[in-house]
């Protein structure tokens, strides 16, 4: 189905792992691998038996950034194609929060320049302890242009500006100590240990997920009162959810059942209470 993705679906867990499949360009992002991409998220969505998206590379990085040589080939073209080509990589980065499933990002190796964007443009990053994070961009008197929307709202501007300016290359405890990188694995467990993190976020009620989700995001810009009332909005809404009602009786049964079974203990019955 596509060329350079491989995607496959856990039905049994609701996991969706698509893997760049580039490895020997270090899965750099040349622009079918982005429209592939977005097509394989495109379809992510609209399948119902997908709970999470969890975004690897294959080979021994997870994505070297953008394909230098379709960079070129465009600057050649003119500026009209540059901005085309950038443009379809920020649509990318804008879909990943739109998606109303959470992905994660499953890094090893190096994610770098745009790889790293892509990244950092998931709801959730696990790291093999080796793997490395960087915008090296200005080392070629380039920018990370649209990156730099991502890491103010990750890092902030001082730690935003170094990282770009400087264009060092960090390794994942770095990264987490940072908030680029959520969690750290050891290398020979991260395979397994990215696995059991994806199925257990799927097991949570989608529901709740798509709503928080959409929450977090949505409420960027706006006053602490405006976003205090689309939190309420969103409670609201939650609480009509078939995963909400369920979770509350769960809940109200095991504490019927919690305090009958403490007063059979007891040995004594409230007047009115039992046959």
């Amino acid at each position: 189905m596509f060329e350079y993705l491989d995607m496959e679906i856990d039905e049994r867990t609701g996991v969706n792992r698509i893997r760049l499949d580039r490895a020997e360009r270090r899965n750099a992002l040349s622009g079918a691998l982005v429209a592939e991409l977005k097509e394989a998220l495109a379809l992510a969505e609209a399948d119902a038996r997908v709970r999470v998206v969890g975004i690897g590379g294959r080979g021994p990085d997870f994505c070297a950034g953008a394909d230098l040589a379709e960079v070129q080939a465009s600057v050649e073209e003119g500026v009209m194609a540059s901005l085309r080509e950038a443009e379809a990589l920020g649509e990318l980065f804008t879909l990943l929060r739109k998606l109303s499933k959470p992905v994660v990002a499953i890094v090893h190796g190096r994610a770098l320049a745009g790889g790293c964007g892509l990244a950092t443009a998931c709801d959730l990053v696990l790291a093999a302890e080796s793997a490395r994070f960087g915008y090296p961009e200005v080392r070629l008197g380039f920018v990370p242009a649209m990156v730099t929307a991502i890491l103010r709202r990750n890092l902030g501007e001082k730690r935003a500006f170094e990282l770009m300016a400087l264009g060092d290359t960090i390794d994942a405890a770095e990264a987490s100590r940072l908030g680029l990188v959520n969690r750290v694995c050891a290398d020979a467990e991260f395979e397994a240990e990215s696995a059991a993190f994806l199925a257990e976020l799927a097991g949570r009620s989608a529901s709740a997920l798509a709503l928080t989700k959409k929450l977090l995001y949505g409420t960027e810009g706006q006053s602490f009162e405006a976003a205090v009332a689309t939190g309420a909005r969103v409670n609201a809404v939650a609480r009509m959810t078939d995963d909400c009602q369920a979770g509350i009786r769960r809940f109200l049964d095991r504490g019927k059942r919690e305090k009958g079974g403490k007063r059979e203990k007891g040995g004594k019955r409230e007047k009115g209470e039992g046959a």
